[in-house]
Formats: C-alpha cells, sequence, structure tokens
C-alpha cells in the first residue's frame, strides 16, 4: 500500500479518481490528516492539489496540502474543521488536477524529445495551470536543460517533435519496481542530480512508451494524445550550458 504516515495515497494509483470517502484521523487549522486521500501533495515541479471535505451538510475548502510526519490537507483559513472520527467526501479541484496532469505529461513528452534529439538532461522545472480562463490555454511550464548551445531552428523543431509526439498517441504507463530493478533501466534518471533518496526501496516509473522512461512521483494524463497541444513560448538562456524552454499546453 502507498502511504504517506497514517493516509493511504491513493492518487498514486488511481490518475483519475476525483471523489472518495475518507475518515478524518486528526483535524487542527494547521492541517487535515485523512485515512485516504488522492489530493497530490507536491513535488518534482508539480504544485499540490486544491479542493473540499463534505462533512455532516458542512463544507471545508482546501487550500493545499504539506507533508510531515503526516499528510496535512491544509484548510482555507477560517473554514470549519471535522472532529476525528468524521467520515468526510473529498473531492479535488478537477479543472486544476487535469490541466496539471496534460502539463506534466507534456513536460516529460518535452524531456523526451529533448533527450532523444540533443542529448540534455533536466536542471529543473515547474508548472502551473493557466491563470487566464478562455484563452484555449491550460497550462504553462518551464524546463531547464544542461544545453551548451541552442541550434538553429530549435525552438520550432522541438514544439513540432513534441507536438508529433502527442499526434502519436503514446501510451503512458506506471509502474512501481524495486530499486535495484528500476535502477536498472537505461537514463531512469533524466536529471542532471539524482533526487531519489537512498532510503527509498521501491521506485514509481512514469514511461511514455517509445520516448520517455523516468522515474517520477507526480500525476500524468493516460496517453499522449490526451494533453492536447504544446507551443514552445520561449527559449532563454540563463547561464552557460543552461537553457530554460517555457512551454504552454492547451486545446
Amino acid at each position: 500500500m502507498d502511504a504517506h504516515g497514517r493516509t493511504e495515497r491513493l492518487e498514486l494509483a488511481d490518475q483519475e479518481l476525483r471523489e472518495w470517502e475518507a475518515t478524518v484521523l486528526d483535524a487542527t487549522p494547521e492541517g487535515i490528516v485523512l485515512s485516504r486521500s488522492a489530493f497530490y501533495p507536491g513535488g518534482g515541479g508539480q504544485p499540490a492539489d486544491e479542493g473540499t471535505l463534505l462533512w455532516q451538510g458542512v463544507e471545508t475548502r482546501i487550500a493545499g496540502v504539506r507533508k510531515g510526519d503526516d499528510l496535512y490537507l491544509i484548510p482555507v483559513e477560517g473554514e470549519p474543521l471535522p472532529t476525528p472520527g468524521t467520515i468526510v467526501r473529498a473531492a479535488l479541484a478537477d479543472e486544476r488536477r487535469s490541466a496539471l496532469m496534460r502539463t506534466h505529461s507534456g513536460l516529460h513528452v518535452l524531456c523526451g524529445v529533448v533527450f532523444r534529439d540533443y542529448g540534455a538532461l533536466v536542471t529543473g522545472g515547474n508548472m502551473e495551470p493557466a491563470k487566464t480562463p478562455g484563452t484555449g490555454v491550460v497550462g504553462t511550464a518551464r524546463m531547464d536543460f544542461n544545453l551548451p548551445e541552442v541550434p538553429p531552428g530549435f525552438k520550432e523543431a522541438v514544439e513540432a517533435a513534441c507536438n508529433a509526439e502527442i499526434t502519436a498517441d503514446r501510451r503512458v504507463d506506471i509502474r512501481v519496481l524495486p530499486r535495484d530493478e528500476a535502477f536498472a533501466i537505461p537514463d531512469i534518471i533524466r536529471t542532471t542530480t539524482n533526487l531519489i533518496p537512498d532510503d527509498v526501496k521501491e521506485v514509481r516509473i512514469v514511461d511514455i512508451v517509445g520516448l520517455d522512461c523516468q522515474a517520477d512521483g507526480g500525476t500524468h494524463v493516460a496517453s499522449t494524445r490526451q494533453i492536447g497541444r504544446i507551443r514552445v513560448a520561449k527559449i532563454e538562456s540563463k547561464g552557460k550550458g543552461f537553457r530554460r524552454v517555457r512551454l504552454e499546453v492547451g486545446d
């Protein structure tokens, strides 16, 4: 069972889960601990989920998640708190989660294309749901690479290659492997620094079949076609061998 402290983590096995029931184990203004949760707590550049808890005719809005000895859902300031033992109906902010899933998978496509075509590793990245509705953009992101120079036509070539991989409708598989077995996969770490702690014995693998296979803890769509479309908005040089690719994911 995947867990953090006392909380069973449902989102690691089921990316599409949006509503579920759970028991409140603890509740303070600093955080609510549930027996089961699909709230992604953030990490790897993906922000934490937001959502609500419904209980006894009351709604508690959740503004984020904090990792500690337990997984703490952070209530919006002033929201009512359920008492321990209460059964709640939890729900994610669906549009936000779906946008982040599409954007995160889009970043993995970008990572796969740049590694395949230019041999560059990732040095950092993050993503956000789009700030302005109605523009056709669901998420924005940036990914940094250890690319010594930007080749002519890089921006256009990367955008075209990413969208070709999206159109190919590649399957996105997720599995958990023993550490030794995971690290036996060639190029499983696509960052310049291995960020997986030594005490982690099982490694979660996200595999865009035929393009990109790497260790990752975030949430993703089931196939590349579900990403939509990628637009490379800007290429920035941030120092020697440090290139930043800014992109938009949309319909």
